[in-house]
């Protein structure tokens, strides 16, 4: 029998880190994964839309050459290199973690990991003799209980990603991060695309004003919101599919060539066996506690399987905190700066509390906002639209919230966790010289209205 220091099950952005991690402190270490390395980020998720994304990107940029000084004659999508393209790029960071596999000397076991015991795990008809096992087992699609999810053109998000065809019209069940994104992907490639959503877009957990000034964007761009639409049911209208729902005046519906459930996800542990091990859990939630340890000695779990933030990062953070705690270096999480990002166009991204929470505590709080109009660097890049929103205690300055939709949103909110987390004021970010023409001196101007005001932007 195979004797491992640590065992992890699912070989995702929690799994596979939490391994390389434990096998960085210098554990024998056992990775189970059923599926392809990266689990859903990597394969199904994060990775391939970011490299739809990119595509829908360029186009962009190339419809809009002429405002920049340049033709560009025919800008043609060919929907079938794009979808190529994304493939390639899912497979060059699988192939890698591969890699990273083998040079960290992680022994990967193919199939369903089954919990025998706390210190006993069979992959397939092998056993795996484990000092600590850690679950990161993810999670899975959300489907509506509506009548229609069986028929043709009704797609999961996994499904979305391998389409062959460009789809003329789109319909979005759903306004989650991911569903949005897909919209402004496929609004983006040339697809009419309309969101149904249940309640008003906002984006949670990103500031409240933020999702309200994204929300208007989406029709300047063509995408039409249903609001107060609760789906009960998907029908076939000849060629087309028809979302439909009911309303006081009756019922009402919209027609798309396709239908995405974009309808959020919940935790997966299918064939663990965690009710035999006597595993607490919280619906189909595992509980743990601030060392990531279920109530069962030795077995830790992390990522979506929690049901908490179901982001990559945060699973990536919980595997190496895991990692160390099962190896005995305790380490508590902290959540305190948690970012998060949704790649529409303009980007949008948020950490730390917004202003209907601070507002909420009772918490004596200031904010200040800069809009990328004012921003050098945004004007030449012509891309305006948009702003920096910060949050700061109003007795001394920490830094509570940092909340952007603008150009660039993902990378600029870097700023703002590390002020978050490492207890920064505005007048530490306001002090700091940043280069100029830069998209991040938005930030710095934003930190400079918490104090005597911005200098590129007077509020009248």
């Amino acid at each position: 029998m195979n004797e491992k220091d640590v065992v992890v099950i699912g070989g995702g952005p929690g799994g596979y880190v939490a391994a390389i991690h434990a096998a960085h402190l210098g554990a024998k270490v056992a990775l189970v994964e059923k599926d392809k390395l990266g689990g859903t980020c990597l394969n199904r998720g994060c990775i391939p839309t970011k490299a739809l994304v990119r595509s829908a990107e360029v186009l962009r940029e190339a419809k809009r050459a002429s405002d920049f000084g340049l033709e560009i004659p025919v800008v043609n999508v060919n929907f079938p290199e794009i979808m190529a393209r994304k493939s390639n790029v899912v497979d060059k960071l699988v192939s890698g973690v591969e890699q990273l596999m083998k040079s960290n000397k992680i022994s990967v076991y193919r199939g369903t990991g089954r919990i025998l015991s706390p210190q006993l795990v069979r992959v397939n008809d092998e056993e795996i003799a484990a000092k600590k096992i850690i679950i990161a087992t993810g999670s899975e699609t959300t489907l509506l209980p509506i009548p229609g999810l069986d028929l043709p053109g009704v797609l999961t998000t996994d499904d979305i990603l391998e389409l062959k065809e460009l789809p003329e019209s789109l319909v979005v069940i759903g306004g989650s991060h991911v569903g949005v994104e897909f919209a402004s992907i496929f609004n983006e490639l040339g697809t009419k695309v309309t969101i149904v959503k249940r309640r008003p877009l906002r984006l949670e957990p990103v500031d409240e004003e933020i999702g309200r000034r994204f929300a208007q964007t989406l029709s300047r761009r063509g995408i039409e919101v249903k609001i107060g639409a609760a789906v009960k049911a998907i029908k076939q209208n000849g060629a087309l599919l028809k979302v439909v729902w009911d309303t006081p005046e009756g019922e009402q519906g919209v027609e798309g060539q396709m239908v995405l459930m974009a309808t959020g996800r919940q935790p997966f542990t299918e064939g663990l066996e965690l009710s035999e091990l006597g595993i607490r859990m919280d619906g189909r939630a595992i509980v743990v506690n601030e060392y990531l340890e279920t109530n069962v000695d030795g077995v830790y779990a992390i990522g979506d399987v929690l049901g908490k933030s179901m982001l990559a990062h945060v699973a990536s953070y919980e595997g190496e905190v895991a990692a160390e705690n099962a190896l005995g270096h305790p380490r508590k999480v902290d959540y305190r700066a948690v970012p998060s990002v949704v790649y529409t166009y303009p980007e949008v991204a948020g950490v730390g509390i917004t202003e209907v929470e601070a507002n909420d505590s009772g918490i004596p709080y200031k904010v200040s906002k800069f809009p990328f109009l004012a921003c050098g660097r945004a004007v030449a890049m012509d891309e305006t639209t948009g702003i920096v929103k910060m949050i700061c205690n109003a007795e001394d300055g920490r830094v509570l919230g940092v909340h952007i939709m603008g150009p660039h949103a993902d990378e600029l909110i870097a700023e703002g966790v590390l002020a978050i987390q490492l207890g920064a004021t505005a007048r530490d970010i306001a002090h700091t010289i940043h280069a100029h023409p830069t998209l991040p001196e938005a930030v710095h101007e934003t930190a400079m209205g918490q104090l005597e005001g911005s200098i590129h932007f007077q509020r009248v």
